[in-house]
């Protein structure tokens, strides 16, 4: 089936709903709250594990190799380590990411009293007191400290306050939508890839699309700290596909515009027939593509591999400038990346074996091409007339 029309404005609004609401991983149960009441509102079913994972439901023509579309709602934040004697907080950071992203940033440290407004600051903060010390100054966590917005001199009266050690502190992502399509904000990862799949669900309803296998539509809240999918899949699943950034840096080939699928990862490569697929589908439905290998990263897909989930998988990306700091995308990938996923799940089953968890055997099992002649398909037709026939060609 050709690709459905996304509405660009809603997952322009959808990812602006999204990031308004703080979920650093361990502190996710508003933004499951409101994930739900979208689906209800979009009429599609959905179940919620004990901590808070998502897993929607499309029923499709059948119900076997299901499929799954993945994407987490947890970012990065940090923590309280310590309560300082000079009044402010020491912090390990929630995820990976650099204190370098983290200065200068306005957060709320979510406490049992209540939420209470800060800044993360470098130690030597005041140019009129340290002068050139504050650009010589070592990055790290150890080397910033979180100033509270309220009477706090020193750790007592953070106790006061209820701030105490274990505290979640989220990080605000002041976003920023221009009018050519390119969106700045922290927390992109990976918010917009959750607004991607609101937009294919509501690319499918308002265009009454089937499915031809069941879909399930799962959101993940501890990607960020490595669990994501390890224990939301059925054992009816068997493909899934990831939606996160990629990385547009030097030595990348991932870009802010089109769909940017993911070769492999830090964990390996990804299935090479879902992969494959992809590609296909980005071809015939003139969907802008290109590949890439990430060097340090993994996602949802990697987790549920750990966890012992058979599934193939693969991984299709919005890329990103400055991942896990100040980071900037486009609209269009978004939109391509939307394109792509209503094209998948409305498409054939390219292997039906898939249904099975164990066969005792071979037939229907793909095939992976090791003769050359594949390759040589696109030769010039010249040579292939030059050939006698039944005469036996020798390679040089």
């Amino acid at each position: 089936m050709p690709r459905l029309a996304i509405d660009s404005d809603y997952l322009a609004t959808r990812l602006s709903q999204l990031l308004d609401i703080p979920s650093p991983t361990g502190y996710t149960d508003t933004i499951v709250r409101e994930c739900c009441h979208e689906l209800h509102r979009l009429g599609v079913e959905y179940e919620v594990t004990r901590r808070g994972g998502i897993r929607a439901f499309l029923p499709g023509k059948s119900d076997k190799p299901a499929r799954a579309i993945v994407s987490h709602l947890d970012t990065l934040g940090a923590q309280v380590k310590y309560l300082k004697d000079n009044g402010r907080l020491e912090l390990v950071p929630i995820g990976t990411w650099s204190a370098r992203f983290a200065e200068g940033a306005r957060v709320t440290i979510f406490s049992e009293h209540g939420a209470f407004r800060g800044t993360i600051l470098p130690l030597k903060a005041s140019g009129h007191t340290f002068d050139d010390a504050i650009d010589t100054a070592p990055i790290g966590w150890r080397h910033v400290e979180l100033r509270i917005d309220a009477m706090t001199r020193s750790a007592a009266d953070i106790r006061h306050l209820g701030i105490d050690v274990g505290d979640i502190v989220a990080v605000d992502p002041v976003p920023e939508f221009l009018d050519n399509g390119f969106i700045v904000s922290r927390h992109l990862d990976n918010k917009a890839g959750a607004a991607v799949m609101f937009a294919v669900l509501d690319a499918i309803r308002t265009e009454k699309a089937e499915m031809t296998v069941d879909t399930f539509f799962i959101f993940t809240i501890a990607e960020e700290v490595g669990n994501g999918a390890a224990s939301v899949l059925t054992p009816e699943v068997a493909s899934m596909i990831t939606i996160d950034n990629g990385t547009t840096a030097p030595g990348q080939n991932s870009d802010e515009f089109g769909v940017t699928i993911c070769m492999a990862d830090e964990t390996g490569p990804f299935d090479y027939h879902l992969t494959k697929k992809l590609v296909a589908l980005c071809r015939e439905n003139d969907i802008r593509f290109q590949k890439d290998v990430f060097r340090h990263y993994r996602s949802d897909s990697a987790s549920a591999i750990v966890a012992g989930a058979d599934v193939r998988t693969a991984l299709i990306t919005f890329g990103i400038d400055a991942s896990h700091g100040y980071e900037r995308i486009h609209l269009h990938a978004l939109r391509s990346l939307a394109e792509l996923t209503t094209t998948y799940v409305t498409s054939p089953v390219a292997i039906r074996r898939d249904a099975t968890e164990m066969s005792r055997s071979l037939r229907g099992f793909p095939r992976q091409s090791m003769d050359e002649a594949d390759e040589q398909r696109s030769e010039p037709r010249v040579e292939e007339r030059s050939r006698r026939p039944g005469k036996k060609q020798t390679a040089k």
